[in-house]
């Protein structure tokens, strides 16, 4: 499992406030372009300001962890997720999200489908993330396959994750996958179509001047998931 070791600086001011749940809440409650567009400065100041500074800070750790893992403070393109929605094919037509996203993207994925680190902020909770989601079925056979032919690693990061207060969560099959046997060992885990560890935290722990020291540590137990699925899907890490 991977450490931490260079300093971090604390981040006086450039972390999280009670402001920043205050306008998620009040966006839940009055989700139009309308008032977005008359509370854009608002977003700016409490939400989108906020997260571009955590995400500068916890950078050089994200690096640390893993020097192929991206942490871009940037306003469009970069770790923060945008807050419109994408309302095509769903029946909520409501046109923003009321969470904060920040992904760390391995650099060789092209979406968020590749393997990554992840932290969500939303009224309802927030929590720390790692491995892949909704990965397409080529992807998905190959990490199944590398768990059946190779599945110490993959318990032994199961049980780093757990013992750090991590669970698996996700989508899986009611029935067995194709090709692997009903009474496989491993069976829970190879029914599995999302490949995620997440773990709960308080938003008091993002308002910390040491949240991106924080959230790092989170991240740190998480990389030996991190490395076998790059490895079963033939990426470096």
């Amino acid at each position: 499992m991977a450490t931490l070791t260079t300093p971090l600086p604390i981040a006086t001011g450039s972390t999280f406030s009670a402001a920043s749940m205050q306008f998620l809440q009040q966006l839940a409650q009055n989700n139009s372009r309308e008032w977005f567009k008359a509370h854009q400065d608002e977003y700016e100041n409490t939400v989108r300001s906020p997260a571009l500074a955590f995400i500068a800070h916890i950078q050089p750790h994200i690096i640390e962890l893993s020097p192929r893992l991206t942490a871009v403070p940037k306003k469009v393109g970069g770790s923060l997720m945008r807050p419109q929605r994408d309302s095509r094919f769903s029946h909520d037509k409501t046109p923003y999200k009321t969470n904060v996203g920040i992904q760390f993207r391995h650099f060789q994925g092209k979406d968020v489908h590749a393997p990554g680190l992840y932290l969500h902020i939303a009224e309802e909770g927030c929590f720390i993330a790692a491995g892949i989601w909704h990965p397409e079925s080529k992807v998905l056979n190959a990490i199944r396959t590398c768990i059946d032919e190779n599945p110490n690693g993959y318990k032994k990061a199961l049980q780093t994750l757990q013992s750090h207060g991590f669970n698996m969560d996700g989508d899986s099959l009611t029935r067995p996958p194709k090709g692997f046997d009903k009474n496989h060992p491993m069976l829970t885990e190879l029914k599995r179509k999302d490949f995620i560890a997440i773990k709960n935290i308080a938003f008091e722990d993002l308002c910390r001047p040491d949240a991106p020291r924080f959230c790092a540590e989170q991240f740190a137990h998480c990389t030996q998931l991190m490395a076998y699925l790059c490895f079963a899907l033939e990426l470096d890490f």
